[in-house]
């Protein structure tokens, strides 16, 4: 092992646990925004109190997300200051819009929510929320826009006096298409989190109305009524975005066969070009002989991904690799084509079975069941069906997660050997002048570091779950006529 192997497992150990945090930021904005613009409509107190529970759960996400951010920044002059030279007169654009307008605009307006409770009025104080919403998805939009440049380069030359790739047309890196068709997929994943996040919460919430514990604080009635909501509403959240994600996925496959045929052909274990290329469903195979000695295949399904049509042409991992070394000369561009076969699975798996679990509490949860109520309006006892089912939806959250997980690294190694598809290798982009022991106290230390974060985010995550949202403000009685309005303002608008 040598510097270049552990620069690429700290990135990729960093950048995962970063984007832990993301999806539901990006998300929870909105979700968040959503509930409060119906408490604006409705005046419904359970729309206000959901929408500071969630929010809370929001804020320290927020937070750590910033927080695992910053290491990325720190990253690209570390361990990768060749591969920052080469891409630094490119990425500074969309990253400085990242950094000026979005994250400008997101951080601002969620301080003056955070804040503005009390001070703000109604209708502007909700304007904070949606800035700060749109802001989380405009930043996105930069980063990735980034991203999809490192796999289909455009807009740029390459100054061949300075070995560095100069912009030429921002609108290019901007509307490429690689870059909307990335955030559609990512965005869409990111909302499916968040949507199971809220269903998972609120199953929780639910679950523990019949098995709290001696010493427990006693759910408020009321309680039961707002995580049916929030409930359904997380499922919901999480159908549409489902249905998006499939829709994106299948551009990115096309996408994929045009400008990542490598990536695409060892993400199915698809050694020779085929016409009517079947869909692996299970394969094992020996990459050193370039054959498969089980392949489990739907017919056609692949072509269809990649083509449009079910008797489509999809080049092979050895014809692509052939044309790139003919084109770039000799040299091994395939990537971990057993990490790639796997991820792809785990991605297409996991999410789909989110997107089930939420078909399923639709189902189950309709017309008053599932939780229901008894003829005296109590909360119904919940029986062990439904007890299976609320354990189902919570397990859901860190499947989804790992799915997620599972398709960034299907897209980051899927570039490999390259960190710039065709301009610049990875083992070009590395450090010169960073040594092995470097790199491994660089990566100890961040490992520790962000095993400490995790602690105290699972630690503050359960703490406010467990408390639960604020209790119902108390109607005014007659000794509270007197009281003005500024007096009884922060029982019911306080943070």
């Amino acid at each position: 092992m040598d510097a270049l192997d552990l620069a690429r497992w700290q990135f990729g150990i960093t950048t995962i646990y970063h984007f832990l945090f993301v999806p539901l930021t990006i998300g929870l904005s909105v979700i968040v925004a959503s509930l409060q613009t119906a408490w604006f409509r409705t005046g419904r107190e359970e729309y206000l109190r959901a929408t500071k529970f969630f929010g809370k759960l929001f804020l320290i996400n927020f937070a750590m997300g910033v927080v695992t951010g910053i290491v990325q920044e720190f990253q690209f002059g570390m361990n990768w200051s060749a591969y920052s030279t080469f891409v630094g007169d490119v990425f500074g654009a969309p990253l400085a819009m990242e950094a000026l307008i979005a994250f400008f605009l997101e951080s601002t307006f969620i301080g003056l929510w955070i804040f503005g409770w009390d001070r703000l009025r109604k209708g502007v104080h909700l304007a904070c929320i949606w800035a700060a919403a749109i802001g989380s998805n405009l930043s996105a939009y930069f980063i990735l826009a980034a991203n999809a440049w490192m796999r289909n380069p455009v807009g740029y030359e390459v100054d061949r006096a300075t070995g560095r790739a100069r912009l030429t047309d921002i609108g290019a890196v901007l509307t490429n298409p690689q870059a909307w068709s990335t955030y559609t997929h990512v965005v869409a994943a990111a909302f499916l989190i968040a949507g199971l996040f809220v269903a998972a919460v609120s199953s929780w919430k639910l679950m523990r109305e019949r098995w709290s514990r001696p010493g427990d604080r006693a759910p408020h009635p009321s309680e039961h009524t707002l995580f049916r909501k929030t409930l359904r509403t997380g499922f919901l959240v999480t159908l549409v975005a489902g249905v998006l994600v499939i829709a994106s996925g299948d551009h990115q496959a096309k996408l994929a066969a045009t400008y990542e045929p490598m990536k695409l052909a060892s993400a199915e274990a698809l050694w020779q070009t085929e016409e009517s290329a079947g869909f692996s469903l299970f394969a094992v195979g020996d990459v050193q002989g370039s054959r498969n000695h089980v392949n489990v295949q739907i017919p056609g399904v692949l072509s269809f991904l990649a083509t449009g049509s079910p008797w489509g042409p999809v080049q092979g991992i050895e014809n692509v690799q052939a044309q790139y070394e003919a084109l770039y000369g000799p040299g091994d561009y395939r990537p971990n084509i057993a990490v790639l076969y796997w991820a792809f699975r785990l991605m297409m798996g996991l999410g789909l079975a989110g997107v089930a679990v939420a078909t399923a509490g639709l189902w189950l949860t309709r017309g008053g069941r599932l939780p229901g109520f008894t003829r005296d309006g109590a909360p119904a006892p919940a029986g062990r069906l439904q007890r299976w089912a609320y354990r189902g939806v919570v397990a859901a959250l860190p499947a989804a997660l790992a799915g997620n997980i599972a398709g960034w690294v299907l897209t980051e190694m899927g570039r490999q050997p390259w960190t710039v598809h065709g301009e610049l290798l990875t083992a070009q982009s590395v450090s010169p002048g960073v040594s092995l022991g470097q790199v491994a106290f660089s990566l100890a230390a961040f490992t520790a570091l962000y095993g400490i974060l995790a602690v105290v985010e699972v630690r503050l995550l359960f703490r406010y779950v467990a408390a639960g949202p604020a209790a119902p403000a108390a109607p005014p009685g007659p000794a509270d006529d007197a009281d003005t309005d500024a007096e009884r303002r922060p029982a019911a608008f306080s943070y």
